[in-house]
Formats: structure tokens, sequence, C-alpha cells
């Protein structure tokens, strides 16, 4: 097991990582909130999704992934992948007790406080959907507030915006399938619970507005991770006051590919460099 270094550098990375493109979601609101900081961001994409893969294998390619950013020296770590969060997160932290790290859960909690409904619809993949960690959060905000959650796996959606069919109508039509029965079944808001769909947000409204008896809101938790990340960084005296950030990605996969994934979804133009994290 990797002993943990417990940085003290405020000009450390922050790092971020996701089975494939879909942190990048999340890296931006980063980006906005921390716009001083030198973030890092893994794509595993060799490896991807996450969701169709065991719990085992989840855990042990969070855990590769973890080490190799500790191990380059980052301060911080975002599990930017609802799917690793639920799997794997406590390994992590385990793993590495006392470092600031933020997972990424699907907004149940403002999605049951935006209702008026009182049906909230899910839109996930099947792994995250199952798990235990989900299954709790879910019960115990339903409990609460008396919200019903309408779990919608999200089978291939991953893959589509992986290979950057965001506009498509082969994917417009697979989520035309996941949306129109929640909204179908009384929901006003729909949980955007993996990383990947908020870079089809527009595909989605386009089809509440077509379908929809009334609009939906649609919920994306990646400024409540980012939040959460200052927070953490200002408890621990690890925020970079000023100085001009720099931005660097590692993939499993092709390095071009991910370069173009930043240009394309962000405008951004990293260094970028394919690694082998086993």
């Amino acid at each position: 097991m990797t002993q943990p270094v417990h940085t003290t550098s405020v000009d450390a990375p922050i790092g971020i990582f996701d089975s494939g493109v879909g942190g990048l979601s999340v890296l931006r609101h980063i980006h906005a909130q921390l716009p001083h900081e030198n973030l890092t961001y893994f794509a595993d994409t060799a490896y991807a999704p996450y969701g169709d893969r065991s719990e085992e294998s989840v855990i042990a390619r969070s855990l590769a992934v973890a080490d190799f950013l500790f191990g380059q020296g980052a301060k911080a770590l975002v599990v930017a992948c609802n799917t690793a969060t639920v799997s794997a997160i406590k390994a992590i932290r385990a793993e590495w007790p006392g470092m600031p790290i933020v997972g990424v859960e699907p907004g149940l909690k403002p999605g049951a406080a935006a209702t008026q409904s009182g049906k909230v619809g899910v839109l996930a993949t099947d792994r995250t959907l199952r798990g235990e960690k989900f299954l709790q959060l879910r019960d115990q905000i339903a409990a609460g507030t008396g919200a019903q959650f309408l779990l919608q796996p999200c089978v291939g959606l991953v893959d589509r915006i992986e290979l950057g069919e965001l506009g498509s109508a082969e994917t417009a039509a697979m989520l035309e399938n996941f949306v129109v029965p929640l909204l179908d079944q009384g929901a006003d808001t729909l949980v955007l619970g993996c990383t990947h769909y908020p870079f089809v947000d527009d595909v989605i409204r386009q089809i509440v507005a077509q379908h929809g008896k009334q609009a939906a809101t649609l919920i994306d938790t990646g400024d409540a991770v980012a939040r959460q990340l200052v927070r953490l960084l200002e408890g621990a005296g690890l925020l970079r006051p000023a100085g001009t950030p720099h931005l660097r990605g590692y993939t499993t996969a092709d390095a071009a590919t991910l370069a173009a994934a930043f240009s394309g979804l962000l405008g951004l133009t990293p260094q970028i460099e394919a690694v082998t994290v086993a």
C-alpha cells in the first residue's frame, strides 16, 4: 500500500479523475471557482465506462488512479465520477487518511428540495443506481422529505458522450427513451446523476420542452462539489491565493482524444500525456 504523503504546498495541483471525459463537467466548475489553482485531470479511458464494471474493478481502478495523482504531488483529490464515488471513495479515504478528498453524489437532496410534484427523476449509470451507498441516501432523503425518486439507468449514454456524439440523432433518441417515461410519471425535476450528463443537458431540455407537461428543473452537482473543495482547502490552509494556473491531463488511452475533448467541451488546450496505470 502506498504510504500517504501530506503536502503543505499551496502550489501543488488538485487531482481530478473520472473514467473518461465526464469529469470535465466538474473541472469547469472548479476552474471557475478556483481560478488560480493548478489542476491535473486523469481520464481512465482505457477502462471506461466504470458503470459497466464490477464494484471490485471500480475500487481497484479508483485506488490505482488516486495513488498515481497523489504520487504526482496532488494536494487534494476530486473523484469526479458518480460510480467511483459510490463504489470506491471509502477505500480511497482509508488509503489516504487526512487528505482533502471530495466525491460526486447524485443530487438527490437538491432534487427533493426543487420538486413541486414530489417526483424526482434520477438519470445515472446502472452501477450507481444499484450501489448500497446510493440506495441508503435515496431512502434517507425520501423518508425525510416525502419525495419519490424515479430511477432511470442510462445504459450506453456514457459511451455516446465519450465518442463526442452530443447532439446526434442517435443520442437524442436514446435520451428520449430515458427521459420521456420519467416525465410521463410526473417528474418535474431531473437529477443528472453522472458527470458525463451535463454535456447533453441542452438535448435533455429540448426533450422536456417537447414532451413535458411542465418545465423540469435539471440538477447538476458540479457547482456544489467545487464549493465543498473550496471549504476543504480553506480548512487545510491549502488555497492558492494568486498566480497563473497550470492545467495538465493524463489518460490511459489516446492523448489526442482527451486533448480534443478538452478543446471541444471546455475550449482549453492543456498538456496531455498518455500513461499506463496498473
